[in-house]
């Protein structure tokens, strides 16, 4: 009785630490990407080849920016070619407030799909005046998520520093969370939130599984870095930040953007790589 006391004993501990073991294996890997703003000179001088440069770091994920609007179909095709024998993708793009309009939409849908994107993100409302005009961006985020969810892709917003500061007791961030469809993600740039002395966990722990989308923008308050600073060597509590990220805020992926430091653009781009991955090694 003993022995088979014993080996049951063992035999469950064993089933345990398997499971444990295969619920590891199956967590799902969160993509790092880029944020091709990060290298915008070089992008404008010659798009494949940054691109080609940017998967040899091993970036899994790139975001094209406004520009990439004037594209036309036949060269997002060839983009699409690029990522494909590269090995990457492109979840998402940057567009400006004017790409969500009833006759400019169609050719961000057209130009996104090529690509394989699944996020539209506006990457800002310029300027809005009061909280009224901040509902009236969460409309215009509404309407373009009714015409983009039915052909499998989704409205995002990405944040700076204004939409986090108060206007009248509010910040439009609150705001736009609060009146646009769950269905629209909410792209944080970590960095900008930090500036605007907001805390990024407790405000992805507020939007759960809105928070598809990350921009590891690091910010340091030291006169003269702000962001012109390494990832890792500023003000962001990282862990914390991806831990909440992982557990509530619904993250499909990451991407690094850098809008300046000592180093040049693309050996600012693979330190940044190389210093997620030690931050960030599971």
């Amino acid at each position: 009785m003993r022995t088979h006391a014993i080996s049951r004993r063992s035999l469950l501990a064993q089933a345990a630490v398997a499971a444990l073991a295969a619920a590891a294996a199956k967590k799902a890997h969160i993509p790092i990407g880029l944020e091709l703003y990060s290298v915008r000179d070089q992008l404008k001088q010659d798009l494949m080849g940054t691109v080609r440069d940017v998967a040899k770091m091993g970036y899994e994920d790139v975001e094209f920016y406004s520009p990439y609007f004037e594209w036309t179909a036949a060269y997002a095709k060839d983009v699409r070619k690029l990522l494909d024998d590269l090995g990457i993708r492109c979840l998402s793009t940057h567009n400006g407030s004017e790409s969500f309009t009833a006759d400019r939409l169609p050719h961000a849908i057209e130009l996104n799909q090529i690509l394989g994107s699944k996020y539209v993100v506006m990457a800002s409302a310029g300027k809005v005046e009061n909280l009224d005009g901040w509902k009236g961006v969460a409309d215009k985020l509404n309407q373009a998520e009714e015409k983009l969810k039915p052909l499998g892709l989704h409205a995002g917003f990405h944040n700076h520093a204004a939409e986090f500061k108060p206007i009248g007791g509010k910040r439009p961030m609150d705001v736009l969370a609060a009146n646009t469809s769950k269905d629209v993600v909410l792209q944080l740039d970590v960095g900008t939130c930090v500036e605007a002395g907001s805390d990024p966990v407790a405000w992805i722990n507020a939007n759960p599984g809105r928070i598809r989308s990350m921009h590891l923008k690091e910010w340091s308050p030291e006169p003269g870095k702000a962001y012109a600073v390494l990832f890792g060597e500023g003000a962001v509590p990282w862990k914390k930040v991806f831990e909440a990220a992982e557990k509530t805020g619904g993250i499909e992926f990451y991407l690094i953007e850098q809008e300046g430091s000592p180093f040049p653009p693309m050996e600012t781009a693979h330190v940044c790589l190389t210093s997620f991955r030690a931050a960030h090694p599971w």
